[in-house]
């Protein structure tokens, strides 16, 4: 039995709200072309490609994390060295310009360097000046899913003002906010939260068992272990959430105080999880990540550093060695989370690949070096292999940021931007 992409578990909650539970890529699902079989079993379609929109603040230590070496035959530097088993699965970018940070305007670099990282234009004084390439890309592409854009955050940092906690916009200074609190995410995924199973006491899977039984005497068993496995990891999400403070996201501390212990790097791989199973699903095609917000301002216990926060360390004795070395390692936490994300996504298979095979991702961060505050010479990673990128490799490239969304834009998802994009004079060679 050839079964639809868009298939969902579904059933009714207590409440008569709609409970569903999306399916991973089935065998079912492809033909022997490794073709995702549409809405009409008869009809088919070449899986559509994702797009990953990765964020983390402030900057990095160029040293420590732009490699020395041109091509395929590039040391991975200490911060890039979670990203050794995906070696062959990224693209490291550096040489990359944002002019539209320098433009007059008002605000800090911090302020107007996200501005024109995300949408390449200019800040406003209150949010970014148009859409994020996130948002540009969800826009044209083509095809239902149940969610337009999902918008993923992290660090529950309370200072700043708009432009420092969200990555996604709209348009001109209309900002979409990203989830930061796992149990409200999972509950988007899966449905209207139910009093049967808040708090987790009972399993969003007991609501669906009818649905399950009636589908899986059409599956092979090949696609019963696979089903079966993914159902696992749905509870295992569950249990993780359930262990979380009971009042997580309640009480956003402010970054003033000291006693910030919390442990974001847990709920940053609970965050990847819900991510990779929306990918997987079918749910969605584009998700905006933000690790830490800009001009982070995070404690980082679990590395040992919380005499101050992110940006102070960016600016106190940043140059001498012991600054380098401290950003060295936040730097590579941030990897270390992005390289978790890429390799629960290179484990999921879709067709005849896996779901990184179809996904292009961007990281980025609003500056180059910390302590300058660079707006030249960012360094990103692209990484997945959709519409055949060139990866396994270092490229410093003399281009903007708007070349580059364009590059990805055009010739990856291959949706002509008719307005072009801010910033953008063309598109680069090398990138697919």
């Amino acid at each position: 039995m050839a079964l639809s992409r868009r298939r969902f578990l579904r059933n009714l909650g207590m409440t008569g709200a709609a409970i569903r539970v999306g399916l991973p890529p089935l065998a079912a699902m492809f033909n022997a072309n490794g073709t995702a079989y549409a809405a009409t079993p008869a009809a088919a379609a070449p899986i559509q490609p994702r797009f990953l929109f990765w964020f983390n603040g402030n900057g990095i230590p160029e040293r420590y994390w732009i490699p020395r070496e041109l091509g395929p035959d590039y040391e991975l530097t200490p911060c890039l060295a979670p990203l050794k088993s995906l070696r062959q699965d990224i693209h490291v970018i550096s040489g990359v310009d944002n002019p539209n940070a320098r433009v007059t305007a008002p605000g800090n670099t911090h302020h107007k360097s996200m501005s024109a990282l995300v949408s390449g234009t200019p800040y406003t004084g209150r949010g970014a000046g148009g859409a994020s390439i996130d948002q540009v890309i969800a826009g044209a592409m083509r095809g239902e899913t149940r969610f337009r854009s999902l918008q993923v955050g992290v660090c529950q940092e309370s200072h700043g003002e708009n432009i420092h906690r969200n990555l996604s916009w709209a348009g001109y200074d209309r900002a979409l906010p990203p989830e930061m609190i796992p149990q409200n995410l999972f509950d988007r995924l899966f449905g209207v939260r139910d009093q049967s199973w808040v708090g987790r006491k009972k399993s969003v899977l007991d609501a669906v068992r009818e649905d399950l039984a009636d589908l899986q005497p059409s599956l092979g068993q090949p696609d019963r272990h696979r089903l079966d496995e993914h159902l696992t990891s749905v509870r295992e999400l569950e249990k993780a959430i359930s262990s979380l403070p009971s009042d997580y996201g309640k009480n956003v501390k402010e970054p003033e105080d000291v006693a910030d212990l919390t442990d974001y790097p847990r709920i940053a791989k609970i965050q990847s999880d819900l991510v990779v199973h929306a990918l997987a699903s079918g749910q969605t095609r584009v998700v905006s990540y933000m690790l830490t917000k800009c001009q982070s301002l995070v404690r980082l216990p679990w590395l040992g550093y919380t005499q101050l926060r992110h940006h102070d360390y960016t600016h106190t004795n940043a140059e001498s060695p012991e600054g380098q070395r401290t950003m060295r390692d936040i730097c590579r936490w941030h990897v270390e989370e992005f390289a978790y994300l890429l390799g629960r996504m290179k484990a999921t298979p879709e067709g005849d690949g896996t779901l990184l095979d179809n996904t292009c991702a961007v990281f980025a961060h609003e500056h180059a070096e910390a302590n300058p505050h660079k707006d030249n010479g960012l360094a990103m990673i692209l990484a997945g292999h959709a519409g055949g990128m060139k990866t396994g490799m270092h490229s410093k490239m003399r281009n903007t940021v708007g070349d580059l969304y364009l590059t990805v834009a055009e010739e990856i998802f291959k949706l002509p931007l008719e307005k072009g994009f801010p910033t953008a004079e063309k598109k680069i060679s090398g990138i697919v």
